[in-house]
């Protein structure tokens, strides 16, 4: 693989059922969830300071999945069905340097 700068790849794509889609999608929110629980829970043992960053995605991430889960309701009675395209895209870029604490 070149290392180019920018990468896309598609994560999901398909048309799937209502109890599909509710798999598919709350599996995703709920690792990324999963992800920042952990990232805050190790920064709160570390350095006895919690990440806004952390907390504020986990929130919006809660709030995703409540409304996949409305959109999920939805369909069921209306017959309906879930076209999902997900990409990732990802650029290389130079890390940022970490100031030493003296």
């Amino acid at each position: 693989m070149e290392k180019e700068k920018d990468y896309q790849f598609k994560l999901v794509e398909g048309q799937y059922s209502p109890l599909e889609a509710k798999k598919i999608l709350l599996a995703l929110i709920n690792s990324k969830i999963n992800f920042h629980q952990l990232e805050n829970f190790s920064n709160e043992i570390r350095f006895s300071e919690s990440t806004a960053h952390s907390k504020s995605r986990v929130e919006l991430l809660t709030i995703a999945a409540k409304n996949i889960t409305d959109l999920i309701a939805y369909s069921i009675p209306n017959d309906m069905e879930f076209k999902i395209e997900g990409t990732i895209q990802i650029s290389l870029v130079p890390a940022k340097k970490l100031e030493s604490i003296a």
